[in-house]
C-alpha cells in the first residue's frame, strides 16, 4: 500500500445490510434439501405401493441422493451450486415421473 491509500477513511458500513447472512443461507438450503428428502421418500413409498418398478426406485432414488448431496455442498460453503442442482435436478426427477415411468 501507499501512503496516499493509507490516509483515505475505509468505507463507512451500510447501516443496515440486506439478505441473509452465509450461514443463514446455509441453513435454510440445509432445511430446504431435508425436507424435500423426506418428501422424495414419502413420494417413492406412494409410487412403490402402486407399481413395483427398477425405473420408479431409480429416479427417486438418484433424487434422493442428489438432497443429500446438496446437504453436504451447503455443509461446505456452497449453496448457489446445491441450489442450481437441487433445483434441476428436482425437476428432471418430476419430469422424469411425468414423461417417462408407466
Amino acid at each position: 500500500m501507499s501512503a496516499s491509500d493509507q490516509d483515505t477513511p475505509a468505507a463507512a458500513p451500510e447501516a443496515e445490510a440486506t439478505g441473509m447472512t452465509p450461514r443463514q443461507a446455509r441453513r435454510l438450503r440445509m432445511a430446504a434439501a431435508s425436507v424435500l428428502l423426506v418428501a422424495m421418500a414419502a413420494v417413492l413409498v406412494v409410487r412403490l405401493a402402486s407399481r413395483t418398478s427398477v425405473l420408479v426406485v431409480g429416479v427417486y432414488g438418484l433424487a434422493m441422493i442428489l438432497c443429500g448431496v446438496v446437504i453436504e455442498l451447503s455443509r461446505n460453503g456452497r449453496t448457489r451450486l446445491g441450489t442450481w442442482l437441487l433445483v434441476a435436478g428436482l425437476a428432471a426427477a418430476l419430469a422424469f415421473d411425468w414423461l417417462i415411468l408407466p
